[in-house]
């Protein structure tokens, strides 16, 4: 990943969460709209996340999207989950935005009893073709998707199979998806840093106080490894919505 250029995100600081979504959701339908005027059809990746709920829920009722020409994938998937289960992401995007935009077409990350396979076919099924837009939020501890401390920058892979680190997995008790620490999947299905950021736009939607640290450091480290949400800073086209608590300025 080239460091040579550090590109300044645009932010977009909004008073609540529903501010923050609202505003995110309308950019994000602004670029699908003309990623299919362009070509046709538009590719976009999304994260599973409470922090990307308002964005989605304002994205599905954005009008004049022709839903059917728009193909989404997602960023990562626990091991060891069933399908069905409510901590699953694929599951949390149905019943949160997917279902309201049937019309689109939906590849799922689907680990299955053999994760590195799936993580290869993910890796064909994604292909090399840019994403239009990626709609992603930041960990506690800066990770993207699952990419969490130390991560590879220039991850060779498009996907691959991650031992999640206790911060992450602690982050997903405190947001309530799982009552104990213990019940967390210690692995999951991720896509890399590098496939997330072959994209022409980057919308990332990060509200809350608990995101502050992780906001401050993406702006400020040097990129690099321990730092992941620091890579949004070697894409041109990154837009950073904020609301008044996950803003450190």
């Amino acid at each position: 990943m080239t460091v040579g250029i550090d590109h300044a995100p645009q932010i977009s600081t909004h008073p609540t969460r529903s501010a923050l979504g609202r505003a995110a959701g309308a950019w994000a339908a602004e670029r699908i709209r003309q990623a299919i005027e362009w070509t046709s059809g538009a590719r976009v990746m999304l994260a599973a996340a409470p922090s990307q709920a308002e964005t989605l829920v304002a994205l599905a009722t954005e009008p004049e999207i022709d839903w059917s020409r728009v193909e989404f994938f997602h960023m990562d998937e626990y091991v060891g989950l069933a399908p069905e289960a409510p901590q699953a992401f694929g599951t949390w995007l149905h019943q949160t935005f997917l279902d309201k935009v049937s019309q689109a077409t939906f590849h799922p990350v689907a680990p299955g009893a053999d994760p590195e396979a799936a993580a290869q076919h993910y890796e064909q099924l994604m292909g090399d073709a840019p994403f239009d837009v990626v709609l992603l939020g930041l960990g506690v501890n800066g990770h993207l998707a699952f990419n969490d401390p130390p991560a590879d920058l220039d991850d060779p892979r498009a996907a691959k199979v991650v031992a999640l680190d206790e911060t992450s997995r602690r982050q997903q008790v405190d947001e309530g998806h799982f009552a104990r620490l213990a019940d967390v999947p210690t692995h999951a299905v991720t896509v890399t840093i590098p496939r997330l950021l072959n994209a022409r736009d980057v919308i990332a939607s990060v509200p809350g106080a608990a995101k502050r640290q992780a906001v401050q450091d993406t702006l400020t480290r040097p990129i690099g490894p321990h730092h992941p949400g620091t890579a949004l800073r070697t894409h041109p086209r990154v837009r950073l919505f904020l609301d008044h608590e996950s803003d450190p300025r």
